[in-house]
């Protein structure tokens, strides 16, 4: 199984980048995608339909906003929408399906590169989800988590760790937090294959910051740890550019 996870930054605006064309070329079995920046009614069903895939979306209340969706080309046994706060919910920041014994989520967790406010909503965010997985894991073992984490965890996931030092994405509290949600029995499947610096997964729009590599990665698929012996390979695809994020993929038998 190849799983893909994509911030696009609007599904629509990938889509008039070329995005459709991409995913038919690009081997995926199951997408999982973040902020979608669109209500049900105003994707493209079907064309995804036409090159394979079946969608699901949770789309947040506030239109042009959040949202996440799962493309598939495997039939899901279950689709749960939501984390089960509305505060959460009506952000569209969950989505989960489950294939057999193996559960895949779409994760979009909050920025909180806009104020104090939105910083320690984010970090009650994390509390909260991480209480949520943890109950999930009894039920479902066997997780896929991916997504856009909005945390870069150490200095080697970032171009400049001493100039962003005070900066939402990379605190130290957030650090520590996605240290212990690792520590809590998760995989961080990129760095399993990759050890090396200077792979990034989203660049800011200005200072031409993608051309000059300036990048975090904050995009993640973490699997628990008795999925390891499963692991295949994970990557970045840094050279597919429909977003200011881009691919990022996982491979597991």
């Amino acid at each position: 199984m190849k799983i893909v996870s994509y911030n696009v930054n609007g599904i629509r605006a990938a889509i008039g980048k070329g995005f459709i064309e991409w995913l038919d070329q690009s081997g995926a079995d199951v997408v999982c995608i973040q902020e979608s920046k669109a209500q049900h009614d105003q994707i493209p069903l079907m064309e995804f339909e036409t090159i394979g895939y079946q969608t699901f979306w949770h789309s947040a209340e506030k239109k042009g906003y959040s949202g996440v969706g799962i493309l598939t080309k495997i039939k899901p046994d279950n689709i749960k929408v939501g984390i089960g706060i509305p505060e959460y919910d009506r952000e569209g920041r969950f989505l989960r399906a489950d294939f057999g014994d193996l559960s895949i989520v779409s994760v979009y967790h909050p920025s909180g590169s806009s104020g104090d406010e939105r910083q320690a909503f984010k970090m009650k965010w994390l509390d909260d989800f991480h209480k949520k997985v943890n109950e999930l894991k009894k039920e479902r073992p066997n997780l896929i988590i991916s997504g856009d984490y909005n945390i870069c965890h150490k200095e080697i996931d970032i171009h400049d760790p001493k100039g962003n030092k005070n900066n939402s994405g990379f605190l130290p509290e957030e650090r520590e937090w996605i240290g212990k949600f690792i520590d809590s029995g998760f995989i961080d499947t990129f760095r399993e294959f990759h050890p090396e610096p200077d792979r990034y997964s989203w660049w800011s729009y200005r200072r031409q910051a993608r051309d000059r590599n300036l990048g975090w990665r904050i995009d993640y698929h973490m699997v628990t740890e008795n999925l390891k012996g499963r692991l295949q390979n994970a990557d970045i695809l840094d050279q597919v550019v429909h977003s200011d994020h881009c691919p990022i993929t996982l491979e597991i038998e």
